[in-house]
């Protein structure tokens, strides 16, 4: 999708990824509103009419858990969110399941983990089964797996969850709605002349700059920076992103309308091909390489394998194939990649040409530190 589409044109476009937020579905944490449910799965059985193929990614489970269980307050310990999620999930899958039904439309629970992500395996079922589902018709329901995920290997929240899900599925458009109207040039919470920023390139710096970082509610952990980093993990896909209030009436519908609603951030590269959208994806990295200015402004500038001469300095205990981030002199990140080498060997060629590998470690595996397949560009 062009950096110059119109809304008319993304609200054309076939395949979207949907993710909905804590605090609208559940009325800022006081149980699940049925009316707003009952609303947007009204529109979304209008999208699937028209030929647009949908999965749903949905916040709430641990709000509604909450609610059930008479808790005023988010825990803090993990157990406990597990348990409020557990609770929770039953009463959302529920709403959905009987307001899909009653449109005569099929939906099905998907939960995921990090670790069926970052499983190159699972991945790939991950997707052939959300492809077959769509294929079916089936509306997808996406979820976290609260209720096992352990605290280091969360996603963090359900916009990067839903756009790595974007990545996924390699969808069109990722909607968010959230409770803005859009992501503005300040924080209209605190500044009355805050303006709402219509068209902005996802991955633009200035947009970090004026998200914040507050969720706005204490039912939710996204605030509007998480969805900003959405936008720019979808983009890796092509995908284009389009955050909106979910309060707006009929708000779905205006998007696909083209209408003058929300924000739109519009991918600037081409897409990643699949195995690197999946490298992209990947939140837990196991190790770093610090690379010289050389190496830096090769990769950049030409895409080029990182070899060991280029790199300064090894950090982490990583093993040959797991994933490492490249960063810059000044500890800025600057690739992903899958090493051909574990750290303490990695450490002993750092700063060597290729042709000195088998000589420093008596055999040679491949005369790359990544190859450029297994590399990509942050």
């Amino acid at each position: 999708m062009s950096r110059h589409s119109t809304r008319a044109q993304v609200g054309g476009l076939s395949r979207w990824v949907v993710k909905i937020g804590s605090a609208l579905l559940t009325d800022d944490g006081r149980g699940l509103d049925m009316q707003a449910i009952h609303g947007w799965v009204e529109q979304m059985t209008s999208l699937r009419q028209q030929g647009r193929e949908l999965v749903l990614v949905s916040s709430g489970a641990v709000a509604e858990g909450m609610n059930r269980l008479g808790w005023t307050s988010r825990p803090r310990e993990l157990y406990a969110l597990q348990a409020a999620a557990a609770v929770g999930q039953m009463g959302l899958i529920q709403a959905y399941e009987s307001n899909f039904q009653r449109h005569g439309l099929r939906t099905a629970q998907v939960l995921l983990t990090h670790d069926d992500l970052t499983n190159r395996t699972r991945y790939l079922n991950a997707r052939s089964t959300l492809r077959k589902l769509l294929g079916l018709g089936v509306v997808p329901v996406v979820n976290e797996n609260d209720t096992v995920a352990c605290d280091e290997l969360r996603f963090g929240d359900n916009d990067t969850l839903a756009a790595l899900v974007a990545n996924l599925v390699e969808a069109d458009l990722l909607v968010i709605l959230t409770d803005q109207k859009g992501v503005y040039d300040a924080d209209p919470r605190r500044q009355e002349d805050a303006r709402l920023i219509e068209d902005a390139e996802a991955g633009d710096v200035r947009l970090r700059a004026v998200a914040s970082d507050s969720s706005g509610s204490g039912v939710g952990l996204g605030g509007m920076a998480s969805k900003v980093r959405a936008a720019e993990l979808a983009a890796r896909s092509g995908t284009v992103t389009w955050i909106a209030s979910g309060r707006e009436a009929g708000i779905l519908q205006k998007m696909a309308a083209g209408g003058a609603v929300g924000t739109l951030l519009h991918p600037v590269r081409e897409p990643l091909a699949a195995r690197k959208q999946w490298l992209a994806g990947q939140l837990q990295s196991q190790g770093r390489l610090v690379l010289d200015a050389g190496a830096v402004r090769v990769l950049r500038g030409s895409g080029s394998s990182l070899l060991a001469v280029g790199v300064t300095a090894v950090d982490g205990r990583f093993r040959r194939g797991e994933l490492v981030t490249c960063v810059d002199p000044d500890d800025k990140p600057v690739a992903r990649g899958l090493v051909n080498y574990a750290a303490e060997e990695a450490a002993r060629i750092i700063g060597q040409s290729s042709d000195r590998i088998e000589q420093l470690l008596g055999y040679v595996d491949e005369p790359e530190l990544i190859h450029r397949d297994n590399l990509v560009l942050l």
